[in-house]
Parts: C-alpha cells; structure tokens; sequence
C-alpha cells in the first residue's frame, strides 16, 4: 500500500520505490568512496610533497588537518544544506567543487596552495558525504533493502582506506604525488555525471535556516586550536604570545559557539544531542580515538619511508593490514554486539588499541616492520575496529526522529575534530622531542650527522606514539564512566546505520 507524502520536516519521497535505486547506491558509495579514499592516499604522499614543495617540518601535518578541519567543522551544517536544498543538487555540487579543489590541490606551487586545496576538498566533503547517506536512506525504504544497500555502502568506505594507501603508493612512486590529487577529478566528474540519471532528487520540506554564526564559531575555534598548536612547533613555544593567543581566542570562540547553540532557534548542533550520558561518552571517545589513529598514522608513515626507507609503494602495501584489520573487524564482529553488548566491546577494543600504540614505544635503530609495525597494526585495527562496529549502536540508540541525522553526522564530525587536532598536538611534541633530543648532541662528520639524526626522529616517534596511546586509554576511560550498559539486545539497536571510517 502506498503512503502518503511525508510531512513537514520530514523527507518528501515518491510513494513507489525508485527503480533506479540500486544504480543510485552506485554513484553515491563511489561518491563517498573517493571522500574515503583521499584521507588515506596523502598520507603515503605526504613526505613526497613535503620534499617537493620545501614544507617545513612544523607545518606539513596541515596536508591532512586542513582536510579534517573543515570536513568536521562544516559536516554538520552541510548534512543541513542537503536536506532543505535538494540531496541530489547538493552531491553533485559536492562533487564538482571537489574535482576543482583536487585540481588546485594537482598545481599548488607552494604550500599554502595546498594546504587551501585541501581545506577547500574538505569543505566540498562536508556537503556530498551527508547528502549521499541522506539519498541512500531515501532511496531504500524496505528495511531488508535498506540494511543490504547500507552493507554495500559501508564496504566501499571500508574498502576506501585499503584502495588509498595502494593507490597513493602507485601514484607516488610512479607518477609523482600530484597525482594523488588528480585522480579525484575523473573520480568526481564521472559520479555526477551518473548522478543525473540514476539519483532522484528528494528534500525535507521546511524553512531554510542555516546557522552561520554557529559554523563560523566552531570552526573559527577549531582552526585557532590547531594553528595554535603550529604556532607552539613552529619555534614559539607554548608560552609564546602568538601561541597563547590563538589557544585563548580558541577557548573563547568554542565557548561562545556553546552558548549560540543554546539559544539559537535552529541550532547546528542541539546540545540535546551531545548531552545525553551515553551519547557523550562515544562522542567523546570517538575524537580521542580519531586523533592517536591519525597521528598514529602520520609518524608510522615518516617512520616507513625515512627510518626504514621503504618507497611509497611498499609503504602503502605495509600499511594494508590496518585497513584489513577494521574491514575483517566490522565485517564479522556483527554478532558481538548483541551477544557481548556494545560496551565491553568497545572499552576492550579501545584497551587492545591502547596495548598496540604503546608497543611503538619499543622502536631503535634495529626495529623493523615485523617486530614492531606488523604487530601495532594488528592489535589497533582489530580494536578500533571492535569500536566502530558497536559505537554508532550507542549513539545513535534512542535518538528522536528529529536529531537521527544530526546524531549521525556528529559521530563523524566527533572523528573528524580528533583528525584534525591529533597530528597537530603529536607533531608539535614529536618536533619539540626531537629538538630537545639533537640540540646537545654534536656529532662528527656527515655519516654520524646522519645516524643522529635518524635517532634523533625515533625519540619523538616513540614520544608520539606515547601521547597517542594515551588519548587512546583516555577513550576508554570516558567509555568506561560515562556509558551504562544497556539492559536489552534491543536497545542496542541504532535508529539509522552511519559510517564511521
């Protein structure tokens, strides 16, 4: 029997199933896939470029916090846009201002180039990843169908990962790393080409209200924490003017994003959402979790390439058993959930996590991938794996229909804060360490420079890798105290699926 049109607030959809859904599933999966895809490809790239361009040490962490940032601090707003001015318009603009930014990204002569292409890829992010999940929502209304063409959106983005670091090493290698930009282009153009025929266009009916002051606030705040942190690396120091400056204007312009929220009509993010106990716990947990794995990822790249001098290929295949570790995790883990309850999993998954970063600290000149890597790959992507899997559960259980996709879109933008601000907090210490490590030392003749130097960079590895684990036990900590245990399988259950990596 058909229904009627959804009302106000709610989204509009033909009462008969879209004939082309399953092409739709199509374009969006290959749509967020390539979103997916770019975090993990630069990280391959990214000593390659910071060659290339002469990107100082203190600054090349903004390659992938750019990104972050404005992915994070937008996702929220752009989940909006897409539901009050058409899913569809909005995916295909995503898409092509996303080729354009990985265009700009492709010629950057300079660093600041980049780095703009970079944030403006992930605002253009923040708008074609929201609406895709809202178009596969609409598009399958049939709860068997529905769970199926999520399974499927989800292995593209848990593919993304995999294909990026082996795509990003070939490019690399091969190609030179402008092309880890170029790629994108046939990417995106060819998506929104297919978007045309095969995507039904659906909106939510309503007003368009956009808060502005409140996406101007938080990512106002967030870029000063971040560039704060630079500021601290780049020779300032942490009690240097410009750095306090920027870490007060941070406190200042995230609390004031905090009391807009609260009063403003039409919030981007309703405080509602974040203050209930359980949600807060895997929100919280979740940025921890974002930045020890993406910090964590950052050094382990430098450590492949430059300690061990692996090319970028082979540094992309040796970084494969992660993505392959959370795949095989989330993929038949399923069954935890209800058996074991979403809790335990994730405290035990952020504690194994925890136990793989910590076991980087054992890294000297005599460490290789077997011993050392290999095994930190295994225990942190079958924990944050176990994570992934049960967190959305938590969050998203219970949640009014009204915040279901705000809910959503804040469990990404909690990961994507903790990508952005993990790399920046880690380099700053890893810089300071190594600093610290090579100033009294004074060696004689270039080779006994260089092996000092080498030292010099395991030291602040091992201090990174050290600050990462503890975000990670921080996580489970917040697990541990702010999420009660559900007392059915059924309340387990989330309201809507959301991907999470």
């Amino acid at each position: 029997m058909s229904t009627p049109a959804r009302t106000a607030g709610k989204v509009r959809d033909a009462d008969a199933p879209d004939p082309r859904r399953w092409m739709a599933l199509t374009v969006t999966s290959v749509a967020t896939l390539m979103v997916v895809l770019d975090v993990s490809i630069v990280n391959i790239a990214l000593p390659q470029a910071q060659s290339d361009l002469a990107m100082g040490d203190a600054n090349r962490q903004w390659m992938i916090t750019a990104y972050a940032l404005a992915f994070g601090g937008l996702l929220l707003l752009g989940g909006r846009i897409a539901d009050l001015a058409g899913r569809k318009r909005i995916l295909v603009i995503g898409l092509l201002g996303f080729a354009a930014a990985s265009m700009l990204g492709g010629l950057a002569p300079d660093p600041g180039t980049l780095f703009t292409a970079r944030a403006l890829q992930g605002a253009f992010a923040a708008l074609l990843a929201p609406a895709a999940l809202s178009l596969v929502t609409v598009a399958f209304t049939d709860p068997k169908e529905r769970a199926k063409a999520f399974g499927i959106f989800g292995a593209f983005q848990g593919g993304g990962g995999a294909v990026g670091l082996l795509l990003g090493g070939v490019l690399t290698e091969y190609a030179g790393w402008r092309w880890c930009m170029y790629i994108n282009v046939p990417i995106a153009l060819t998506a929104a080409l297919a978007a045309q025929p095969f995507v039904r266009e659906s909106r939510a009916a309503g007003n368009r209200h956009y808060d502005l002051p409140g996406t101007v606030l938080v990512t106002g705040g967030l870029v000063a924490l971040v560039h704060g942190f630079t500021q601290a690396a780049d020779g300032g120091g942490w009690t240097a003017p410009a750095t306090v400056i920027l870490l007060a204007a941070a406190v200042l312009l995230l609390t004031a994003f905090v009391l807009v929220e609260r009063r403003t009509a039409h919030p981007l993010l309703p405080l509602r959402v974040v203050m209930e106990r359980n949600r807060a716990g895997v929100f919280l947990a979740n940025l921890l979790i974002g930045a020890g794995m993406f910090g964590m990822n950052l050094f382990m790249t430098y450590f492949l390439q430059v300690n061990l001098h692996y090319t970028p290929l082979q540094a992309g295949i040796a970084f494969l058993p992660f993505s392959a570790g959370i795949i095989a995790t989330t993929t038949f883990g399923a069954p935890l959930v209800t058996r074991v309850g979403p809790k335990p999993l994730m405290v035990a998954g952020t504690a194994l996590a925890t136990a793989g970063l910590l076991w980087l600290t054992r890294l000297d000149s005599a460490s290789g991938y077997t011993e050392e890597v290999l095994p930190t790959q295994i225990l942190v992507s079958a924990g944050v794996g176990l994570f992934f899997l049960a967190g959305p559960n938590v969050a998203l259980s219970g949640v009014d229909a009204r915040d279901a996709g705000v809910a959503s879109a804040a469990l990404t933008t909690s990961q994507q804060i903790g990508a952005a601000l993990g790399p920046a907090l880690l380099n700053t210490l890893y810089l300071a360490a190594v600093t610290g490590y090579l100033d009294p030392r004074t060696p004689a003749g270039d080779e006994a420079s260089r092996a000092l130097q080498l030292q010099g960079f395991l030291h602040g590895y091992r201090l990174a890798f050290i600050v990462a684990g503890a975000l990670l036990a921080a996580a489970a900590l917040a697990l541990t105290l702010l999420v009660k245990t559900p007392r059915t399988p059924a309340d387990t259950q989330p309201t809507a699926p959301v991907p999470t990596h």
